[in-house]
């Protein structure tokens, strides 16, 4: 399954952003929250986002392989997952709005595209 890889490639972003997170609480002996460290808040904030988005995202381009999407869409909503989102980490970490301006525009034109042709799939396949 296409979409298989970028789950997997997905997953592998969210564990280093989690690592990060883990790294600093320790760095910081910050228990719970962010302990008012705001290298800390960024770096929650990166791996919430990360999770926010993500799972919308894999589900959408899961069900666009089911409906039998052609592999070149696949792979094109599968790199635009993960390009949007390192950029978007990237410019978070890095204090880098246009980074996580772009970031963000690729996430979300890639959440708009990959729900246009999910809808184009299930319409052609209910009305042929």
């Amino acid at each position: 399954m296409i979409s298989a890889v970028y789950a997997a490639l997905a997953a592998l972003l969210i564990a280093w952003l989690s690592l990060r997170v883990i790294k600093l609480r320790r760095a910081k002996k910050v228990i719970f929250g962010d302990g008012g460290e705001t290298d800390l808040q960024i770096a929650i904030r990166a791996q919430g986002n990360a999770t926010e988005y993500i799972p919308i995202l894999l589900i959408l381009l899961a069900l666009l392989e089911l409906s039998g999407g052609h592999a070149a869409l696949l792979h094109t909503g599968g790199v635009a997952i993960i390009l949007g989102r390192v950029v978007h980490a990237r410019g978070l970490l890095r204090a880098n709005l246009d980074q996580r301006v772009l970031g963000m525009q690729i996430t979300i034109f890639t959440l708009i595209g990959l729900a246009a042709a999910d809808l184009g799939y299930a319409a052609y396949a209910a009305f042929g």
